[in-house]
């Protein structure tokens, strides 16, 4: 049974590295930033949203355990009018394809009922059709569609 505590000071700086390089690995897959300024450009944009780390407000960090084991991380933020966004869940390598997501996702939403939301939105990358589907299996839906042609 998956349950989420709250991240630590020492999980949020192990995480922090690993988000900013998948934050700008998958922006230059999605083409919006080129290699040379992603890593600067990601790093700049969890500075600008977590300016006090794992303590800023409005920002619920947590480390997703299976018992004792850390199996991966979400990160949920308060928005007005009762909105919640999720900016980021990942599951650690290893562990993925076990339901963890799936669970965490369902975890979250009775932190986001406990926090007064009414709703939670997110982002997700076109090219990754596993965290689409996922979504959708949730009762996700679309709700804005950017398209870009490269020239």
């Amino acid at each position: 049974m998956v349950r989420l505590d709250k991240t630590n000071s020492s999980e949020f700086n192990e995480y922090l590295r690993f988000a900013v390089e998948k934050y700008a690995d998958e922006h230059v897959k999605a083409g919006n930033w080129n290699e040379e300024e992603a890593i600067s450009k990601a790093t700049k944009e969890y500075e600008r949203l977590l300016p006090e780390r794992e303590k800023t407000e409005k920002n619920h960090l947590y480390t997703i355990r299976d018992e004792d084991k850390e199996v991966g991380m979400i990160w949920l933020a308060q928005h007005p009018n009762d909105k919640g966004f999720i900016f980021d869940i990942h599951i650690w390598e290893g562990n993925q394809g076990r339901g963890y997501g799936k669970q965490a996702m369902k975890e979250i939403e009775n932190v986001a009922k406990e926090l007064g939301l009414k709703s939670i939105g997110l982002h997700v990358f076109a090219h990754n059709q596993v965290a689409r589907g996922l979504y959708e299996k949730l009762g996700y839906l679309e709700t804005d569609i950017i398209m870009d042609k490269k020239i």
